[in-house]
């Protein structure tokens, strides 16, 4: 929806409200809004609107943040304001919009990557200066976002506010946003001073309905968020060079991950072969630790190791249709189903469907791709692309088709084998997301990540 068309409250729709406020535009920022809402506080969102409105659009398939957005909106339980291109302006605004003799600010929450480029050379110093008037400076203060490990621990030491805080979104998962966030698996918290969570009471609810939690110093937290996202990411590469090796032996990996997942010690999660790893949060953690590791003039080769696996990874179902052809393929047509980084979500960053569709397009391949809730991107990203057609739905013109790939596929929607079966054409599965029963009852080949079909 267009920012133009917000209804924004006046001060006396909402008397002794307690108020949240928010800084950014990212969807950790609209979901935070969201939520602090669902719990009874009221929200001033200051963000660029633009990009807000941007996100909003992006991430049309969280439908439960969507939903709640509006409503909110309508409420006035969540207010959007311009953020101007002063902090000093900000803070004067700030101040006056909130007339602290009728509302109580419960805490201000910065998601810092997000901030006005024209805020970075100063706002920390006005801040110092002026910020502190803000509720006696007894305001909660927290900061949120990806940086290089120590960023936030230093920010932290920087301010003079006493209570500063690290919140590190680990839990977020697409197309789960406010579920994930609501009743997140696991709380991070960091704190400039020890033993003082008892100041946000806001975050109280949020904290007690988390499966996990912990509490540490800031620099602690934020090792162990690259930890715990570094530590995913190898998995996924692991299990991609694994897969590998299942190829050349002839072993399904399927299989293999489900025996591994039977082992207390390993788990079930992240043991999926498949294209590799996209999205912002993994790349963005990698990228964070390799410019935490460079001023410190050391190296870090398992991670390196992991970053190279995922991106030769990205182009490894195109070679497998290469060699099904014996690189016969100039001039094919082909179908695409899934095209976001990962199913159910609408974002394509870091997807493998980039690499796959340049490739192809450098055979004069036309791809017929079915993309759901990335359509959108698609449409935009490659607009002036002659080889690409955006499909309604997945058999859509599969008659003239040689060959399927599935990129990004829900495993709650099934997918029909008999239609496939009537054209006898291949299917690439980047995915894995075939059964091996729906495997054994296609007609034509099957080529997958560590497993395929022997015809």
């Amino acid at each position: 929806m267009s920012i133009d068309s917000l209804q924004v409250n006046t001060i006396g729709d909402n008397l002794q409200q307690p108020v949240c406020v928010l800084l950014g535009h990212s969807i950790d920022c609209i979901t935070t809004a969201v939520v602090l809402a669902s719990t009874g506080q009221t929200v001033y969102l200051y963000t660029d609107t633009d990009v807000l409105d941007n996100t909003l659009s992006a991430y049309a398939f969280e439908h439960q943040v969507q939903a709640l957005w509006k409503l909110y909106i309508q409420q006035g339980c969540i207010v959007v304001w311009q953020i101007p291109e002063q902090v000093q302006t900000w803070l004067v605004g700030l101040e006056k919009n909130l007339q602290p003799n009728l509302y109580k600010l419960n805490l201000l929450w910065l998601f810092t990557p997000e901030l006005p480029e024209s805020w970075q050379d100063n706002w920390l110093e006005v801040f110092n200066q002026q910020g502190a008037q803000l509720n006696h400076g007894q305001t909660p203060l927290i900061l949120s976002g990806i940086e290089t490990i120590g960023t936030f621990a230093e920010l932290a030491k920087q301010l003079t506010q006493a209570w500063v805080y690290y919140i590190p979104f680990v839990f977020l998962q697409d197309g789960q946003a406010f579920a994930s966030m609501l009743n997140a698996e696991l709380w991070l918290l960091g704190e400039k001073i020890p033993n003082s969570t008892y100041k946000l009471t806001a975050l109280h609810p949020l904290i007690n309905g988390a499966k996990n939690s912990h509490i540490s110093d800031i620099l602690t937290i934020e090792f162990a968020r690259n930890s715990i996202m570094s530590m995913l990411a190898t998995r996924v590469s692991f299990m991609n060079e694994c897969s590998r090796l299942a190829d050349k032996k002839g072993v399904d990996i399927t299989e293999v991950a489900t025996i591994m997942g039977l082992d207390k010690r390993i788990g079930k999660s992240y043991l999926k072969a498949g294209w590799g790893f996209g999205g912002k949060t993994l790349p963005a953690e990698m990228q964070a630790l390799e410019q935490t590791l460079e001023p410190l003039q050391s190296s870090n080769r398992l991670m390196q190791a992991v970053n190279t696996i995922n991106e030769d990874q990205k182009e490894l179902i195109f070679r497998k249709f290469w060699q099904y052809f014996d690189g016969l393929i100039e001039n094919k047509i082909v179908s695409i189903w899934g095209a976001s980084y990962k199913a159910g979500s609408g974002r394509t960053t870091g997807s493998a469907i980039h690499p796959l569709l340049k490739l192809l397009w450098s055979y004069n391949i036309k791809t017929q791709v079915y993309a759901e809730h990335a359509r959108v991107e698609l449409a935009i990203m490659y607009a002036e692309q002659p080889l690409l057609t955006l499909l309604d739905y997945p058999e859509q013109a599969l008659e003239q088709s040689q060959a399927i790939f599935i990129m990004s596929w829900s495993k709650d929607k099934r997918i029909n084998i008999s239609v496939i079966n009537e054209l006898v054409i291949p299917v690439f599965d980047a995915q894995n997301i075939l059964s091996t029963s729906q495997i054994e009852a296609l007609v034509g080949g099957y080529m997958g990540i560590g497993r395929h079909k022997n015809l």
